[in-house]
């Protein structure tokens, strides 16, 4: 591209230097005798003629290579524009890639500590579950080493050789056992 600039530069170098020498012949075919003069200012007419007719199609050419540089550098900037907006695009790309990774990440650990908070609460009910069936079989065996007449008394509602006070006692420690069994 900068080939071709330098070389209508030059073109056109040469092109001013030849209208600059005819212009120089031109005055010194004048100032010749008449029967010379008239010879050299035809030839002189038609080096005008062709020096236009060059000058023209230079003209017509640095025209042409100036729209096709203006066009390439058109292209040129527009390129630019055009990787600048892929580098762009590609920023945030890879920014909205590094956000979704961070995200998957983020998911993974709720995952990994919901695993972990299934796993305990699973522990904790297996506890419960143990306390619970220790608690019934305590109650089993309090029941059994009671007096007989408690246990009919549990089973009849009738209490025989005890005070209204150890009945009452009796019955409060039933209603005991009954709401702690009702909690398991």
């Amino acid at each position: 591209m900068k080939q071709k600039r330098q070389k209508f530069s030059e073109i056109k170098a040469g092109l001013d230097d030849a209208e600059s020498l005819i212009r120089k012949m031109d005055l010194e075919a004048r100032s010749l005798q008449p029967n010379v003069k008239a010879v050299l200012l035809a030839k002189l007419r038609e080096y005008k003629s062709d020096l236009n007719n060059l000058k023209s199609e230079h003209k017509r050419l640095a025209s042409a290579n100036s729209n096709q540089a203006a066009r390439d550098d058109l292209l040129e900037s527009g390129m630019a524009d055009a990787m600048s907006v892929s580098a762009n695009r590609r920023g945030r790309l890879m920014m909205s890639t590094e956000r979704l990774n961070e995200s998957s990440d983020r998911i993974k650990e709720s995952r990994r500590t919901m695993r972990e908070t299934e796993e305990l609460g699973v522990s904790i009910l297996q506890d419960l579950h143990q306390q619970r069936q220790s608690l019934l079989h305590a109650n089993d065996t309090v029941f059994l080493l009671l007096k007989v007449p408690y246990r009919h008394h549990l089973l009849t509602g009738k209490f025989e050789g005890k005070d209204e006070k150890e009945i009452n006692e009796e019955r409060r420690k039933k209603e005991q056992v009954k709401e702690i069994k009702m909690l398991f």
